[in-house]
């Protein structure tokens, strides 16, 4: 119905708060040993690259009003994509988790209260973002993200002022690129769910990912800048000794809320298709749950290796589902499951991980979504399937 669409506004807003991430800017600090120029650079065309693919699975959902996993249905039948699905639900509790681990470890440091405190607020502030919905989140998200964006001005402007360069370490330029092109990629399996909504989908799916891009971008740079200009690598540490004390409180609450809340929502919507008789915010708040649970009582490095393996099986996937639907334009939906997919997608996830350690100029993210897409779309037409 008209009245429940989003706005290209509304879209742009969700997607640069998505972008504005601890996450973001932890990954920043990693390309520093690069140097400004050269990881300005790695930054730049790995969230083209990533921005790109986005895009295109993003307007998938917004031309057909399906949700990201529901668009799945179109490459691997309709019993296909719960297995797609069900990873999906595991990896966004498992990433929940990440965040508000990292984020109750970064809060922590600037006011010690304890990270399982920490992390009990951050569960109940993305549990009222579930419990709001997207349709109202408008006005909230306007105050919220004009707060982000002005705290991180600040930030920015403590990190680059009056430092010099302090930075050490090794990263190729590669896998750099690599770093920048996964957080794009990271929301491929969801993007969907929020451009099924909007008014006018092609364009709230641009906007969406060039707001995002801007706002990733962004604290890409803040984290290259202040391990390259500061020798740190804490971002809460450097908060603390600019003396951000509350300001830094907020820009961790704030901006680790309206990223993860996408990670819970997404669970939801996933779930959904696994749960039909459950309705979406149910799952999402579940999902919340499950995830503060692991922040508090998994150590991250137990389930974080997992997740990137997890995470691994969507670049193939989106790769086969760009092909079906903008070069061979077949819709397998009808189907049960769609093996000859099912075989290609077991290809490319064996092919991303076996070029794991293998270091090229474009990372390897994009090499093996090329050659799966390519691959996909000749394997059909010579089948003629």
């Amino acid at each position: 119905m008209e009245e429940n669409k989003t706005s290209v506004f509304s879209n742009g807003l969700l997607w640069f708060g998505a972008g504005i991430s601890i996450a973001e800017i932890l990954t920043g600090m990693l390309l520093a040993p690069l140097g400004f120029v050269r990881g300005f650079a790695a930054i730049l065309i790995g969230h083209i690259i990533g921005g790109t693919v986005m895009f295109l699975a993003g307007l998938i959902g917004g031309r057909t009003g399906m949700s990201a996993m529901e668009t799945v249905r179109i490459s691997f039948g309709k019993q296909g994509a719960l297995l797609f699905a069900g990873l999906n639900v595991i990896q966004l509790i498992g990433w929940t988790a990440v965040m508000v681990a990292s984020a109750a470890l970064a809060a922590n440091t600037i006011a010690g209260i304890g990270t399982a405190v920490w992390s009990i607020i951050l569960g109940v502030l993305i549990a009222v973002w579930v419990l709001l919905g997207l349709k109202n989140l408008g006005k909230i998200n306007i105050v919220v993200i004009t707060a982000l964006f002005i705290l991180t001005i600040v930030l920015s402007v403590v990190i680059f002022h009056g430092n010099t360069p302090q930075a050490s370490g090794e990263i190729s330029f590669g896998g750099a690129v690599e770093l920048a092109v996964a957080m794009p990629l990271s929301w491929l399996p969801i993007i969907s769910d929020y451009t099924r909504t909007a008014k006018k989908p092609g364009l709230a799916t641009a906007v969406s990912c060039t707001t995002y891009f801007i706002a990733s971008s962004w604290m890409f740079l803040i984290g290259m800048g202040a391990a390259l200009l500061t020798g740190q690598d804490d971002i809460a540490a450097i908060m603390v000794g600019a003396g951000m004390g509350l300001a830094g409180i907020l820009v961790v609450l704030l901006s680790t809320v309206t990223t993860t809340f996408l990670d819970a929502f997404s669970a939801g919507v996933s779930g959904k298709s696994l749960f039909p008789k459950v309705s979406e915010r149910t799952l999402a708040l579940i999902a919340t749950v499950l995830g503060v649970v692991l922040a508090i009582f998994a150590a991250a490095d137990q389930f974080q290796d997992f997740l990137y393996l997890i995470g691994s099986v969507f670049a193939p996937m989106t790769a086969i589902l760009i092909s079906d639907y903008f070069v061979l334009h077949r819709d397998h939906s009808s189907e049960s499951v769609n093996w000859l997919n099912i075989v290609l997608w077991v290809i490319g996830f064996g092919l991303y991980r076996f070029l794991l350690d293998v270091d090229t100029p474009l990372g390897i993210t994009f090499p093996v979504i090329v050659v799966m897409m390519a691959a996909s779309a000749a394997i059909h037409k010579f089948l003629g399937k």
